[in-house]
């Protein structure tokens, strides 16, 4: 026997013992998706192009806060590149992901052009299909009806 390390019968009986602890991890939380169910487009990612950081904070918080939304993602530093009023433009612009109700989207995009400094604020939304049935459940228990 080494002092110090555990016997090779020991660490047959760990790694045994550690198998069976994941295998049953595994499988509880293979159940667990398995028995959630989604109806393709009941949920929808939105997104919004906003002028900076305050705008996006200020957009994103009050989102949340009326339940328009369950979850709103701030993405720095993207380049817009469009054409506005006959030329060209190219914009540094943050991009909110907004994750809420499919039937949510119309109270959304109102909320955000009653707020957006933009002339024409960018509202565009694509259903969800699929994800991780606990996370779809976890917008649908956010965000009410």
């Amino acid at each position: 026997m080494r002092i110090g390390l555990p016997s090779s019968d020991t660490q047959r009986g760990g790694s045994f013992r550690a198998l069976v602890l994941l295998l049953r991890t595994v499988g509880l939380r293979a159940f667990s998706m398995a028995s959630e169910t989604y109806t393709s487009g009941t949920h929808s990612a939105a997104f919004v192009t906003c002028p900076n950081d305050t705008v996006a904070k200020e957009l994103a918080r009050g989102i949340v806060e009326k339940k328009l939304a369950a979850c709103v993602n701030i993405v720095p530093a993207i380049t817009s590149v469009y054409e506005w009023q006959g030329k060209i433009e190219e914009d540094s612009e943050v991009l909110l992901m907004i994750k809420t109700r499919s039937s949510k989207v119309p109270a959304l995009a109102e909320y955000v052009r009653s707020k957006h400094p933009y002339e024409v604020a960018e509202v565009i939304s694509l259903p969800i299909d699929q994800g991780n049935p606990p996370y779809l459940k976890w917008i649908g228990d956010i965000v009410p009806e």
